[in-house]
């Protein structure tokens, strides 16, 4: 077995006088390229845990190794610069331009400004920041461009670790979802080791590979997958704490793509009408959907086609609701209920895969013992 990239043994942290520790006794292993999250109510330790590991706050007791090396053996600072932080208020430069921000580890480091600027531009790219905001100042960025500088400037220096203490907690949910998806496809092409720290259970669902639920006191209640927290939970604690709503969000850990999906009244536009009434016919629907090599134009009742030469004769109406295959079942089940019919299903590239509906996804979940 490999070793872990951050471990946590016995770790404990009381500040000052306090009779009653902020993390007690905490042991924790985290493996590399593993997105850990950690969520508790407030006062549980998940900041102070984040920053043990980080060096900004010492333990009282106990031993923390990153890559199997003691993080007392080297100065605070040289540990720091190995490690990417990403903070809730992002904390950038605000008197430096965003590109200044990004190279700050760089520029520590001692990197070669040609490498640096170098480095800078690849990381905009990757973070989705246009080349043109490189020279303004954070004030002039949104909040979740501000996010994107903070994510940029903590892997600038390509650390293998990336702390981050509620990032998306500032901004708006909508944009919130978006910088999530981009950490998760960020994360498939990086794979770095991630502690991520939030008190959003459905964010630590969505982002974490595991789920380290904290009691006030820094008391470890549960560790899993989200779904074994979901489905198992671990005691009264940890049941209230991600809600009444856990079977609900256990759809959110699957994808449409992983359905047997029905094709449906659904044929290419250049079929003849007979072929789309006993398509029909066939799956007793009063509807026909319609195709332009693969992708859908759209649907049409099926008494129009009496008295119709060509299909493209047709009105075609636009479906009242389509889901990507890479949606979650909760996403699917929640169009289902808007559009109070099956929906369709498209790839990313647009082309049609098929029909999901509530049998679909309750046959689905049964075989898999959900």
């Amino acid at each position: 077995m490999s070793r872990p990239m951050i471990a946590l043994r016995n770790v404990s942290k009381t500040y000052g006088d306090s009779s009653r520790p902020a993390v007690g006794s905490l042991t924790l292993e985290i493996a590399r390229g593993e997105v850990v999250a950690l969520v508790g109510p407030s006062g549980c330790g998940k900041t102070t845990v984040l920053k043990m590991i980080n060096r900004l706050v010492e333990p009282t007791s106990g031993a923390i190794e990153v890559d199997g090396a003691p993080i007392g053996e080297s100065e605070a600072h040289v540990l720091r610069r190995s490690i990417g932080y990403v903070i809730q208020q992002v904390g950038l430069f605000p008197h430096w331009t965003v590109g200044r921000n990004i190279a700050t580890v760089p520029e520590l480091l001692g990197w070669s400004p040609e490498r640096t600027a170098e480095r800078v531009a690849e990381l905009a790219r990757l973070v989705g920041l246009e080349e043109s905001m490189l020279g303004r100042y954070p004030a002039a960025l949104s909040g979740g461009q501000q996010q994107r500088v903070g994510v940029a400037r903590a892997l600038a220096a390509d650390p293998p670790v990336l702390l981050m203490d509620e990032p998306f907690g500032a901004v708006d949910p909508i944009v919130r979802h978006r910088l999530q998806d981009e950490l998760l496809d960020l994360q498939r092409r990086l794979r770095k080791t991630i502690v991520f720290v939030t008190h959003d259970i459905e964010e630590a669902i969505k982002l974490g590979d595991r789920i380290v639920i904290l009691n006030q006191g820094g008391v470890l209640e549960q560790v899993g997958s989200p779904r074994q927290i979901l489905s198992r939970p671990a005691n009264r604690f940890v049941e209230d704490f991600i809600g009444a709503e856990r079977n609900l969000q256990q759809l959110a850990l699957r994808r449409v793509a992983g359905l047997t999906l029905r094709w449906g009244p659904v044929l290419e536009i250049s079929s003849t009408p007979r072929a789309a009434r006993d398509a029909a016919r066939r799956e007793g629907a009063d509807w026909v959907g319609l195709l332009s090599d693969g992708m859908i134009l759209g649907w049409a009742p099926a008494s129009e086609l009496e008295g119709v030469s060509s299909l493209e004769e047709l009105a075609a109406r636009p479906f009242s609701a389509s889901i990507r295959r890479s949606s979650t079942l909760r996403q699917a089940v929640d169009s289902m209920v808007g559009a109070r019919q099956e929906v369709a299903v498209v790839a990313e590239d647009g082309f049609y895969c098929g029909l999901v509906d509530m049998r679909t996804v309750w046959e689905a979940l049964g075989s898999s013992g959900e």
